[in-house]
């Protein structure tokens, strides 16, 4: 029974590792755009496209994974709890700052390698009107959250981007399943 109790174990392990591997990747996806464009670009809205502004979706990307770090040490996250920082709006350096931060965190901070239970708070919990305002989850489950919610603002920071006449990668913003989905079509099309 220990084989097996060590078995699981290292798929766990592997698993939070894999899902760890994914967050960094897009943040320092984030860092390598943000190094790339100009304050302009990050910081204001293209016409006709407001309020959608880089910094904006940058931060609240930033935001989300600092409330989930945050809160694992009470296993209570909570990402309605965001500071709503307008410093990382107003500078890219402050943003690249925040994600270097966060990617030493997801990096080094051992709870992650576990997929311990985890009670995330309801989005606009008072309005919601329930007595428990918390809804079980795991990390693994928030991390993959996180990877998700994260490639949604990517696509909107990429359209927005566009808008501004600046250049994006095709697959910046586009989940992977898409990508392979893309690939597996165009592979597809090629053989027929």
């Amino acid at each position: 029974m220990a084989s097996m109790d060590l078995l699981i174990e290292r798929g766990v392990a592997e698993r939070q590792l894999a899902l760890i591997r994914m967050n960094t990747g897009w943040l320092r996806q984030a860092l390598a755009l943000l190094v790339t464009i100009s304050d302009g670009a990050f910081s204001t809205a293209p016409e006709n496209l407001a309020p959608h502004r880089v910094s904006g979706h940058m931060r609240h990307i930033i935001e989300f994974y600092e409330c989930f770090l945050d809160g694992l040490n009470c296993s209570h996250v909570d990402y309605d709890a965001r500071q709503r920082d307008a410093a990382i709006e107003r500078s890219r350096q402050a943003a690249m700052a925040r994600i270097r931060a966060l990617i030493a965190r997801l990096e080094t901070t051992p709870v992650l390698m576990g997929d311990s239970i985890l009670f995330v708070r309801v989005e606009d919990a008072e309005a919601s009107g329930l007595r428990d305002p918390y809804l079980m989850s795991s990390v693994a489950r928030e991390l993959m959250t996180l990877s998700s919610h994260t490639i949604h603002h990517f696509a909107l920071i990429a359209m927005t981007l566009r808008a501004h006449g600046v250049a994006v990668e095709a697959s910046f913003g586009v989940a992977p399943s898409t990508l392979t989905y893309q690939t597996r079509r165009a592979a597809n099309a090629e053989a027929a």
